[in-house]
């Protein structure tokens, strides 16, 4: 697997192995505020993500422009982690029958 930068250029990403354990989709309800910070915090991620690549140098991992993207990340996941798991089809349908 493969991820895309706006750019066009490609940064090899890990790809699943058939070992991996299933992973179960979980969907969150995103407030508008809260959809606009992952927005923000996206577009902050994508331009300096593009920034490292253009530079085309080898960047240190003490690089702070690496530091401010993994930074910048970890705030994204805390706002989606914030959000309220949505309940599925199923637990909604078996909630409902339990009236």
């Amino acid at each position: 697997m493969a991820a895309s930068t706006t750019s066009g250029l490609f940064i090899a990403a890990p790809s699943r192995t058939a070992t991996a354990a299933p992973v179960t989709v979980q969907r969150r309800r995103i407030t508008p505020q809260a959809g606009h910070a992952l927005e923000i915090l996206g577009h902050a991620i994508e331009y300096l993500a593009d920034e490292i690549v253009h530079n085309g140098a080898p960047v240190p991992a003490a690089d702070g422009r690496v530091t401010a993207v993994q930074l910048l990340m970890a705030l994204n996941r805390q706002v989606y982690f914030e959000c309220p798991v949505m309940p599925s089809f199923g637990e909604r349908c078996r909630s409902f029958l339990r009236l």
